[in-house]
């Protein structure tokens, strides 16, 4: 079984080296010496949300703090084609499990989309208080996936920053519609390219709503070299559609080897 992570700040973790000593407190502290019940001898990574990760095994346990030595510290690089998911805002917490699930598979950076179909919509208090609540879902589902890096969950974007993006040099921008014609391995093989001659910095998964992307929204995505792609047959759910999509790629870029 891989070890529990708990988050530490990075000024923390960064001076430690092997056989070094330190103290795990606060809320992830309290955590682990109370719930989790970690005792001594046990393996515990801790990351700062950016890469480092800091292996270590626990000393001891008291007052809600631990006491770890550490085995080994690094850095993990970070992987050659960037995947971000543009995920439209959905009903029914549809979007956060989206952004959940695509956390756990690998995804580096989430966009919340305010789409024209999508019926929920981020305004005035209410756009801080989801994007925090998207911001702790993704955090909460990398310490799940024992994952070193948080992924970047920026703020709510409209299509025309999308169409913005999406021109940006090396990007590839990909966007999932029922009606393409192209599969989303056909474009990544002539977008992306095979693993020694990749022709792409980022890749960009473009969902939208319940309702689906307008032909307008289409359009303009296109004129800014976006693609349209289908992941198969079947016509998948929002929730279900970019952690789908992410698998695929993730597979295609050879991050599952």
């Amino acid at each position: 079984m891989t070890a529990p992570i708990f988050f530490a700040p990075a000024e923390l973790l960064a001076p430690l080296v092997p056989g070094s000593t330190f103290v795990l407190g606060g809320p992830e502290g309290r955590h682990a010496a109370t719930v989790k019940r970690l005792g001594p001898g046990e393996a515990v990574d801790v990351v700062d949300g950016a890469g480092l990760r800091v292996r270590c095994t626990v000393l001891g346990a008291a007052d809600g703090e631990l006491e770890l030595t550490v085995e080994a510290a690094g850095r993990e690089p970070a992987p050659p084609v960037s995947l971000t998911l543009v995920q439209a805002l959905a009903k029914g917490d549809r979007d956060e499990l989206a952004i959940e699930t695509a956390t756990e598979l690998g995804v580096d950076a989430v966009v919340p989309w305010q789409s024209e179909r999508a019926i929920v919509r981020w305004k005035a208090e209410r756009a801080a208080k989801s994007l925090a609540k998207w911001q702790s879902v993704v955090a909460a589902a990398a310490k799940q996936a024992r994952r070193a890096v948080v992924p970047d969950v920026s703020g709510l974007a409209d299509t025309a920053a999308l169409a913005a993006a999406a021109e940006a040099p090396g990007t590839v921008a990909l966007v999932l519609h029922e009606d393409a014609e192209e599969s989303i391995r056909s474009v990544l093989q002539r977008r992306v390219g095979p693993a020694d001659q990749r022709g792409a910095e980022r890749i960009m998964v473009i969902v939208g709503p319940e309702g689906g992307i307008s032909p307008r929204e289409v359009e303009r995505l296109s004129a800014a070299g976006a693609s349209t792609v289908r992941l198969g047959p079947h016509v998948l759910r929002s929730s279900t559609a970019g952690p789908a999509a992410i698998a695929v790629i993730s597979e295609y870029l050879g991050r599952w080897d």
